[in-house]
């Protein structure tokens, strides 16, 4: 009876550990099967030129077909909804600028920047044709369109800081970004921290004039992971920002042919389109120092008027930036 007590033990020790072995496989490439995603949902923006080229295309529903993943794309239509996909896992992958993403990550969103879709001049405080309105210590008492949460939202704060004002200073009027620009030329705001193409489209067929403009305060077009897919499906990962770089290539390459697209996707003139294409770098898609250095600049302000609570700015900054999946595959 003791023999087989010991026999049945041996048997189902065996057992285990051969079971344990399978699935660390099935992880980490070896003998078992790969663990794979269903489905991969990915957002586009017309503030991500790249984005909308890879939908245009098809590239991404054609790479994963091969593994038997379907692929599907939710417009965001700014950096908000698109963090409220990620936060909801409506989305796998969501565009947002840097700064944007920063202010999510501080509040617990589980969330990973893994790659620059671009360098914009995206946004600026805008006022309409003829305005007494010049500078920004000229918004002190006005209404001001913004979207709360999005890049330029956190332009407009680090503007009225610089300028020794807060948002106290002003009435900010939350609208979606296209709601904003149509308050501003309607009279129903004074300003708008405009975002593209919205912002172009009413510079070239409204006569709309900035206000302010700071290349340095316009954070980064950042491609954002959910942390639960990066950590489950790193290989997937690494494929999406693969054909980021196609985009991005392709982009650079065909100029011409990419505002077409825009113009067509966005519904917006070829004029415009160009003008927000004029306003993007396409050139360093690594995230790294110099995204670390502009978020923990914006972090600092938005730490001042209270929306980002954290003690440790740069340990969030920190935790949000990954290269790493972008520096193995960019050579």
């Amino acid at each position: 009876m003791k023999k087989w007590f010991v026999f049945l033990i041996v048997v189902l020790s065996v057992g285990f550990i051969s079971a344990c072995g399978n699935s660390e496989a099935s992880t980490d490439g070896g003998s078992g099967e790969e663990r794979k995603p269903e489905k991969i949902v990915l957002d586009y923006a017309y503030y991500s030129p790249t984005s909308v080229i890879l939908k245009k295309f098809g590239w991404a529903e054609e790479a994963f077909d091969e593994d038997k993943i379907d692929v599907e794309f939710v417009l965001s239509q700014g950096s908000n909804k698109a963090l409220e996909f990620l936060n909801s896992s409506s989305v796998d992958f969501g565009s947002t600028a840097g700064a944007a993403a920063l202010i999510a990550k501080a509040n617990g969103a589980p969330i990973e920047s893994v790659y620059i879709y671009s360098k914009p001049e995206w946004t600026a405080l805008v006022a309409p044709e003829g305005s007494a309105i010049k500078s920004v210590g000229d918004l002190k008492g006005k209404k001001v369109a913004a979207t709360i949460g999005t890049d330029p939202y956190i332009f407009l704060l680090r503007s009225l800081n610089e300028a020794g004002l807060t948002s106290a200073d002003v009435e900010i009027v939350n609208l979606q970004h296209a709601d904003g620009g149509t308050a501003l030329t309607t009279g129903q705001v004074d300003a708008w921290a405009g975002l593209d193409p919205h912002m172009a489209k009413l510079e070239l067929e409204a006569g709309t004039e900035f206000i302010y403009r700071n290349i340095d305060f316009n954070t980064y077009g950042t491609l954002n992971v959910r942390s639960e897919f990066a950590e489950k499906y790193p290989e997937q990962v690494k494929k999406v920002i693969e054909l980021y770089e196609k985009a991005r290539t392709w982009v650079l390459e065909n100029p011409e042919e990419a505002a077409e697209i825009l113009a067509e996707e966005a519904q917006i003139t070829l004029d415009v389109a160009k003008k927000e294409l004029e306003r993007n770098d396409f050139n360093e898609p690594i995230p790294g120092e110099v995204q670390i250095e502009a978020l923990n600049a914006a972090g600092k302000v938005l730490k001042e008027e209270g929306i980002i609570k954290s003690d440790d700015v740069g340990k969030v900054v920190d935790e949000l930036i990954n290269p790493d999946f972008s520096t193995e595959v960019i050579q």
